[in-house]
C-alpha cells in the first residue's frame, strides 16, 4: 500500500524516457521492497545498488528520500486521526487515580488487620507443618531403616563367618549382600564402602584357603607313610583272609570284598564300578577299620575348591593342585640313598607310594573333576617307570636272600593295594621276575657258602650207625636203600659220607626257599613247576658243581677224599629222581607234561666224579712220581745186587694199599686207576732210562734194573684190583720188559731180523728206543775198561762184540734215519 501512495505520488514521465523510466523505478521499487523485507539478505541487495548503472546510487538515493518523506506524512496523518482519542484516555485514568490511592489505602488496611488476626494461625500452622515434616521424615527413615537393617545384619553375619573360618558360607553371604541387599541401599555411602570392601574380602579368603591348602599338602606329604602302611596292613591282612577261605571246602558263592580307606566295604560289579556292600551292615568287624578321613582331615581341599569356584576361578585351582601333587609325586618317588641295606627302607618306600596314590583316588571319587582318571593314570604311570627303575636298581646291590624275599612280599602287597584302587600293576608282576632272578642269584651264593662248609666239615669217610635209630634217622634224611647193608648187623656202615645227607637236605632246603618267591605272584602250577625245576637245576649245575669241581681241585684232598666224593655223587645222583618226587609233590604238576623241565642233576654228579677220577689219576701219578724221585741208580754198578730196589717196593706197596682202597669205587674207576698208575709207572721208569742226561749204563744197572721192573710185573700179576682179564695189566710194561730182554739176552739179530714183522719178539721196542740205551750201555762198558786198565785185553778178546755193536749202531740209526724219512 505504501508503494502504491508512493506510486501515486510520483508525476507522469515523459514518453521516450518513459520506458526508461518505468524501468528504472521499477529496479528501485524492487529494491525497497527488498529492503523493507525482513527475510531477504540486504548484502546482495546492497550490492545490485552499486553494481547498476552510473549515477544509479544517486538516483536511488533520489527516491529514497522521497520515498521516507512519503512516510512522515503518512504517520503525520495517523497520529492526528488518533489524537482525541488518546487525550480523553489520560483524562479518564487521572479520575481513576484519586480512587485507586483510596482503595489503595483500604486495602492496606484490611491486609494489616488480617495479618494480625492470622499471626497466630500461621505459628500454629507452621508447627503443625512443622510436626507433617518430622513424622513424615521419620517414617522414611524407618522405612530406609528397614531396608538398611538387612544390610548390616547378613554383614554382621559374614564377619562372623570370617571370623569362625566359614569362608565358603561366607562367600554365598557376599553374594546375597552383591546381588540382593546392597542393590536396594545403594545410595548410601556404608553401602558404597561395603560394596568395596567385598571384593578385599574375598581375595582375603582365596589367600587364606590357599594358606590353608598349602597346610594340607605339606601334612598329607608327612602322613601318607601311615595312609599307605594302613592301607597295606589292610590288603595284607585281606589276601591271608582270603587264603584261609581258599583252604576251606567250596560252599555256596563266595563274593570277594573289596576294602577301601572310604569306610565302607565294597564290591566290584561287571563294569568295574564300587558299590556299597548294604549286606554287609548287620556283621561288624571286631577291629575297627582305618579311614582315610580318620588319619587325614580333607576338609581343607574341600574348602578351597568350593572358594574358588564360588569365586569362578575353578580353573587356576585345579591346574595348581595337580603341578603340585605331581612335585609331591616326584619327592615320593626319590628313595634313600641306604633304602636297600633293610626291609624297612623299602617297607618306608612303598608307603609313601601308596598313601600318595590312596589320597589322590579319594580325592577323586570325593570332589567332582579336581583330580580325573586320565591325570591319576598319568601320575602312575610315571610312578611306576620310576618304581620299576628304582627296585631293578636297589635289588641288584641285595646280596641278603631273606631280604629280597622280604622285598617281593612288599611289592605284592604293593601290588594288590593299588590294584584295588584300580590302577594296573603287571608291570610289577613283570618286574618280581627279574627280582627272582636276583632271588635266585642270592640264594645261590648262599647256598654256596652252605655246600662250602658242609664239604669243610665233612670227614670223607662212611657213615657209622650203631643203632637202628640212628639208621633210621640217616635214611629219613636221604633215600638210601641197600638191601644187603640192612642186613648186616648194627654197628654198621654205611657207604656215603655225612655230607651227602647233607647236601640232599640243602637242596630241598633251597627249592622251599625258591618255592616262597613262588607264591602269591599269581600264577600257574605248572609255572612254579618250571620255576622250582630250573631254579634248582640252577643250583645243581652251577653252585654245586662249582662246589664239587673246587673241592676236587684242592691240595690237601687226598685219594682217599676222592674216593669217597666219587662214592658221594654216585648217590646224589642216584637221588636225583627223589627230588624230582619232591617237587612233583610240591607243585601236584605231572612230571609227564610235556613242558616240565626235567632236573640236570645226573649230568652235573657225572661231571664231578669224572673230575674226581681225574684227579684220583692226577694225584696217583704225582705219588709214583713222588716214588721215583727217592730212585738212586748206581748206574755204573758192575753187578745187581740181587733184589729189587727199595723206592720200588714202597711204591708198590702204597699202590696196594690205595687199590684196597678203590675196591668201593662204582663201575670201573678202580681198573681204570690202576691200569693209569701201572702205565705212568712203566713210562716213568722208560724215561728214567732214556734221560738224556743219563750218558752211561752198565749192564750191572741194567740188570738192577730188570729186577724192579719184574716187581711191577709181580704186582700187576698179583691183580691188586679185581675185574681184569688175564695179563691185561701186565701189557702196561711190555714195552719195558722187551726192551730190557733185548739187553738182557742181547738178541740183536733176532730183533734186527724180525724187525717189522708183526710176530717179531721185540715188536714193542722202538730203533730209537734201542739205540739211545745201546749207546749209554756201549759208553758205560768203554768207561768199566778204562777204569780197569785191561781195555787192550778187552780189545784183543772182545773184538767181535764191538764189531757186534757197531754193527748194530748203524743198523739202528739207518732204522731211525728211515723212520724219520
Amino acid at each position: 500500500m505504501a508503494c502504491d501512495r508512493v506510486n501515486a505520488a510520483l508525476p507522469d514521465p515523459p514518453s521516450e524516457r518513459e520506458e526508461e523510466n518505468k524501468e528504472e523505478e521499477k529496479t528501485i521499487w524492487n529494491i525497497f521492497a527488498e529492503l523493507e523485507s525482513v527475510e531477504l539478505p540486504l548484502g546482495t541487495t546492497l550490492r545490485s545498488i552499486y553494481d547498476d548503472q552510473p549515477n544509479a546510487h544517486k538516483r536511488f538515493m533520489e527516491k529514497l528520500d522521497a520515498r521516507i518523506r512519503n512516510h512522515d506524512r503518512e504517520i503525520e496523518k495517523m497520529c492526528n486521526f488518533h489524537h482525541q482519542g488518546f487525550v480523553d484516555a489520560i483524562t479518564e485514568l487521572l479520575k481513576v487515580r484519586a480512587d485507586a490511592e483510596k482503595l489503595m489505602g483500604q486495602v492496606t488496611d484490611t491486609n494489616r488487620r488480617l495479618q494480625e488476626a492470622g499471626r497466630e494461625v500461621t505459628a500454629q500452622t507452621e508447627e503443625v507443618i512443622r510436626c507433617r515434616i518430622q513424622q513424615r521424615n521419620m517414617a522414611t527413615t524407618v522405612e530406609k531403616l528397614q531396608l538398611c537393617i538387612p544390610v548390616l545384619e547378613m554383614y554382621s553375619k559374614l564377619k562372623e563367618q570370617l571370623d569362625s573360618k566359614r569362608y565358603y558360607a561366607a562367600l554365598k553371604t557376599m553374594e546375597q549382600l552383591e546381588k540382593v541387599y546392597i542393590p536396594r541401599v545403594s545410595q548410601y555411602r556404608f553401602c558404597q564402602i561395603m560394596a568395596e570392601n567385598l571384593p578385599r574380602l574375598r581375595e582375603e579368603i582365596k589367600e587364606i584357603s590357599m594358606s590353608d591348602l598349602k597346610d594340607f599338602l605339606e601334612s598329607i606329604r608327612k602322613h601318607s607313610d601311615k595312609v599307605g602302611e594302613t592301607a597295606m596292613r589292610q590288603a595284607q591282612q585281606h589276601r591271608t583272609f582270603n587264603s584261609a577261605v581258599a583252604k576251606q571246602a567250596s560252599v555256596g558263592h563266595y563274593t570277594k570284598p573289596m576294602y577301601s580307606l572310604n569306610g565302607r566295604t565294597q564290591s566290584h560289579t561287571h563294569n568295574g564300578l564300587m558299590v556299597d556292600d548294604d549286606t554287609g551292615d548287620e556283621e561288624e568287624a571286631d577291629e575297627e577299620v582305618l579311614t582315610a578321613q580318620d588319619l587325614v582331615d580333607f576338609s581343607p581341599v574341600y574348602r578351597c575348591l568350593h572358594i574358588y569356584t564360588v569365586l569362578g576361578d575353578r580353573e587356576t585351582f585345579e591346574n595348581y593342585y595337580r603341578k603340585q601333587r605331581k612335585k609331591q609325586a616326584r619327592l615320593v618317588l626319590q628313595p634313600q640313598a641306604n633304602m636297600h641295606e633293610t626291609v624297612e627302607g623299602y617297607r618306608r618306600y612303598f608307603n609313601q607310594i601308596v598313601g600318595f596314590f590312596v589320597v589322590e583316588d579319594h580325592i577323586l571319587h570325593a570332589t567332582q573333576g579336581l583330580v580325573t582318571r586320565a591325570f591319576t593314570d598319568e601320575l602312575w604311570n610315571m610312578a611306576l617307570s620310576k618304581i620299576i627303575a628304582v627296585l631293578r636298581t636297589h635289588s641288584s646291590y641285595c646280596d641278603d636272600p631273606d631280604l629280597v624275599l622280604e622285598l617281593k612280599n612288599l611289592i605284592v602287597i604293593f601290588a594288590d593295594t593299588l590294584q584295588v584302587y584300580g590302577f594296573p600293576v603287571n608291570r610289577l608282576f613283570d618286574l618280581l621276575f627279574e627280582v627272582r632272578d636276583q632271588y635266585n642269584e642270592t640264594l645261590l651264593k648262599k647256598w654256596a657258602l652252605v655246600f662250602r662248609e658242609i664239604f669243610e666239615l665233612d670227614n670223607y669217610s662212611p657213615i657209622p650207625v650203631e643203632t637202628e635209630e640212628e639208621y633210621k634217622l640217616v635214611v629219613s634224611r636221604f633215600p638210601f636203600h641197600d638191601a644187603e647193608i640192612e642186613k648186616q648187623d648194627f654197628p654198621k656202615k654205611l657207604p656215603m659220607s655225612q655230607s651227602v645227607p647233607q647236601i640232599y637236605t640243602q637242596v630241598k632246603e633251597f627249592i622251599y626257599a625258591s618255592l616262597k618267591f613262588s607264591e602269591s605272584l599269581h600264577r600257574s602250577s605248572t609255572e612254579i613247576d618250571d620255576m622250582l625245576r630250573k631254579s634248582t637245576n640252577l643250583l645243581l649245575t652251577r653252585t654245586l658243581s662249582s662246589c664239587l669241581q673246587n673241592l676236587i681241585k684242592k691240595p690237601h684232598i687226598g685219594l682217599t677224599e676222592l674216593v669217597q666224593i666219587i662214592i658221594n655223587t654216585t648217590h646224589l645222583e642216584q637221588a636225583c629222581r627223589y627230588l624230582e618226587e619232591f617237587i612233583t609233590n610240591i607243585t601236584n604238576v605231572s612230571p609227564e607234561t610235556v613242558h616240565t623241565t626235567r632236573l640236570y642233576g645226573l649230568s652235573t654228579f657225572k661231571d664231578a666224579r669224572h673230575a674226581a677220577e681225574g684227579e684220583i689219576y692226577t694225584k696217583l701219578n704225582q705219588k709214583i712220581d713222588e716214588f721215583i724221585q727217592l730212585a738212586d741208580y748206581e748206574w755204573g754198578m758192575a753187578e745187581s745186587d740181587g733184589r729189587a730196589s727199595g723206592y720200588l717196593m714202597d711204591l708198590i706197596n702204597f699202590l696196594r694199599s690205595t687199590f684196597q682202597v678203590f675196591t668201593h669205587l662204582p663201575g670201573k674207576v678202580a681198573q681204570t686207576a690202576c691200569m693209569s698208575a701201572c702205565k705212568h709207572l712203566s713210562t716213568s721208569l722208560m724215561q728214567m732210562l732214556l734221560d738224556t742226561e743219563l750218558k752211561q749204563i752198565s749192564m750191572g744197572a741194567i740188570q738192577q734194573f730188570n729186577l724192579d721192573v719184574i716187581q711191577c710185573e709181580l704186582f700187576a700179576s698179583s691183580e691188586p684190583v679185581p675185574g681184569f682179564q688175564g695179563d691185561t695189566l701186565q701189557l702196561a710194561f711190555i714195552d719195558l720188559r722187551q726192551l730190557l730182554d733185548l739187553f738182557m739176552v742181547w738178541d740183536w739179530s733176532t730183533y734186527l731180523a724180525d724187525y717189522g714183522q708183526p710176530t717179531s719178539k721185540y715188536l714193542r721196542v722202538n730203533p730209537a728206543t734201542a739205540l739211545a740205551l745201546l749207546e749209554k750201555v756201549y759208553r758205560g762198558m768203554k768207561d768199566t775198561s778204562k777204569k780197569n786198565n785191561i781195555f787192550s785185553q778187552f780189545r784183543k778178546n772182545d773184538r767181535d762184540k764191538q764189531k757186534l755193536i757197531e754193527t748194530v749202531v748203524k743198523q739202528l740209526r739207518s732204522l731211525v734215519n728211515g723212520m724219520s724219512s
